[in-house]
């Protein structure tokens, strides 16, 4: 409960940051308008040639605020990255249940049912990427009815989506084998996470659970996978249970390096810091589609665990990947310097730190501390 609580002021706390806003397309599909909740990042205006993720949400009339809130606090905290949510309308004229109906025997969509697919994919992505900057990376959500009807998109060759958050979903015929092997077939990179919970119907559960069983025993290796089965939750609750934990599982690697990380993975590495760093944010524009600088604090993790270490022959190539991040910065004079300090050239280490003086400072770097480091070092050289 407390956890539940804690969420619903961090959705209220944070729902004001970046743009929300109303919008509509006509389908030709449905023959009918269908209006959407929009919520743009806070840099969208200012960043004009930023493209941006999308996470677009079935059921957005309710889903739309939890999530809203979860990725403006991860942002916040800069663990998670700016999104654009689209919300899709689904309480008008019982407009869910239509959305989302199914042939029982063939487990496909029908009737209404069929255009609303056919709408998503040729209709409504094409008007979000032409009137917004998004990203490759695509998200898909939805809740038990709409949950099960997303899992449709895995089965096209090349799914529109990349991830996909089922909350506790309604599975249709033989999904739970299904969805399973169409994971599979992938060469790309594929997110999936569900979640249940003990408050959700016996038959739910049981269809839910196979489905895991099932996604696990494939072992997929280019899957992202993770199932949540929440106790003391309701099909309702678990929601905002689930959010968070389906964010952060898939923007991992977007996280800057935590204690635990750099404790488990990168201080027990032998060599290959730099390319530690490297490869993190490789992954995340590989996958995730978001191209950044690395993270100044990431830098001194791996600053920390070659000293720790002793590897200082990696401050040279440190040295180039900060050059490379931030070339108009002191920052990579300071890991020269730190590679001669280390390495017994106490001369062009003076030089080095001299050279990061007159450049510009950048995190906890400063050019009283440049010039300190300089003149400590010559009295070094002078006591010799």
């Amino acid at each position: 409960m407390k956890n539940i609580i804690f969420i619903l002021l961090m959705t209220l706390s944070f729902s004001s940051f970046g743009q929300k806003l109303k919008d509509s397309i006509l389908s030709k599909k449905l023959d009918a308008y269908r209006y959407l909740t929009v919520s743009l990042p806070p840099s969208y205006d200012t960043e004009t040639k930023k493209s941006y993720p999308l996470l677009f949400l079935l059921d957005g009339d309710y889903l739309f605020d939890p999530f809203q809130g979860a990725i403006n606090y991860g942002n916040y905290w800069d663990d998670l990255p700016e999104i654009i949510i689209v919300g899709l309308v689904q309480n008008r004229e019982n407009e869910r249940a239509s959305d989302c109906s199914f042939d029982e025997k063939t487990g496909l969509p029908e009737g209404k049912s069929e255009r609303f697919f056919e709408f998503i994919g040729a209709e409504l992505l094409p008007f979000l990427q032409n009137k917004y900057r998004i990203s490759p990376f695509k998200i898909i959500a939805g809740h038990d009815v709409t949950a099960g009807y997303m899992n449709l998109f895995l089965y096209k060759d090349n799914p529109l989506f990349n991830a996909y958050i089922s909350l506790s979903p309604e599975l249709t015929t033989e999904m739970e084998v299904r969805v399973a092997e169409r994971l599979g077939t992938f060469k790309q990179n594929i997110f999936y996470y569900q979640s249940s919970a003990d408050g959700d119907t016996k038959k739910m559960r049981a269809t839910i659970t196979t489905l895991d069983e099932n996604i696990k025993a494939a072992k997929i290796p280019n899957l992202n996978y993770k199932y949540d089965d929440f106790k003391g939750a309701s099909h309702y609750s678990l929601v905002l249970y689930s959010v968070p934990s389906a964010l952060y599982q898939f923007f991992a690697s977007y996280q800057p390096i935590s204690n635990s990380e750099f404790q488990e993975k990168i201080i027990k590495l032998e060599s290959g810091y730099v390319d530690y760093i490297k490869s993190k944010y490789e992954v995340l524009e590989k996958a995730l589609g978001i191209k950044m600088p690395i993270r100044v604090n990431d830098f001194k993790a791996i600053e920390a665990a070659i000293l720790k270490n002793k590897a200082y022959n990696e401050f040279e190539q440190l040295a180039q990947l900060s050059k490379k991040m931030y070339p108009k910065s002191m920052l990579a004079d300071y890991h020269m310097a730190m590679y001669y300090e280390n390495t017994g050239n106490i001369k062009n280490a003076v030089r080095h730190y001299q050279n990061g003086f007159q450049l510009q400072e950048i995190g906890d770097l400063t050019k009283d501390m440049m010039l300190g480091k300089a003149d400590e070092l010559r009295v070094q050289i002078k006591k010799k």
